[in-house]
C-alpha cells in the first residue's frame, strides 16, 4: 500500500476499514479493543523500525498507522450502540440503511484530520520513533469521534 504513488494513506485507511470489520467479526468487545491496541502497538514498533531502516521520519510508505487507527474512529459509535443494545454491532450495521453514508463520512473525516493535522495532531509527530508515526493518527481518530458524537450523538442513539 505504501508504495502507491498517490495517496498511500488513503489506501491504508481503506485497509483500516477492513481491519475494523475483522475486529468486529469476533463479536466480542475484548477482541475489538485488544485487537485495536495490539495493532497500534505493532504500528509503533514497526514504524520506529521503518524510520531506522529508511533513515527518514514518518516515511510515506508506512501506512500501518492509518490501518490501525481506523477502528478508533468508530469507538464512539460502537460505544453508543453497545450501551443501547448491550451487544456489539456487526459489520452489516455500519453498511445498511443510511448508516453507510455516515461510515463513509467517518472515513473522509479521518483522512481530513490526518492531512490537516490540527493541534495536537501535528505536534505529536515530534514524539520519538514509531510513537510519532502512530500517535498522530490516533489523535486524528479521536477528533473524528469527538465530531461524530458532537454532531450525531443523539441521532446515533436511534436503532
Amino acid at each position: 500500500m505504501g508504495r502507491i504513488p498517490v495517496a498511500p494513506g488513503t489506501f491504508g485507511s481503506i485497509l483500516g476499514l477492513l481491519w475494523f470489520a475483522l475486529l468486529l467479526a469476533g463479536g466480542n468487545l475484548w477482541v475489538l479493543v485488544g485487537g485495536a491496541a495490539a495493532g497500534l502497538a505493532l504500528s509503533v514498533w514497526l514504524g520506529g523500525a521503518a524510520e531506522n531502516i529508511l533513515g527518514r521520519t514518518d516515511p510515506g510508505c508506512v501506512v500501518l498507522d492509518e490501518i490501525t487507527a481506523m477502528p478508533v474512529c468508530f469507538f464512539g459509535w460502537v460505544g453508543i450502540r453497545l450501551a443501547q443494545t448491550g451487544a456489539l454491532p456487526d459489520v452489516n450495521y455500519f453498511l445498511t440503511g443510511t448508516r453507510w453514508a455516515l461510515t463513509l463520512g467517518i472515513f473522509a473525516a479521518f483522512r481530513f484530520f490526518d492531512v490537516v493535522k490540527p493541534w495536537p495532531v501535528r505536534q505529536s509527530q515530534a514524539l520519538p520513533g514509531g510513537w510519532g508515526i502512530t500517535v498522530d493518527d490516533v489523535l486524528a481518530a479521536v477528533y473524528v469521534d469527538v465530531v461524530l458524537l458532537a454532531v450525531f450523538g443523539v441521532g446515533l442513539l436511534r436503532p
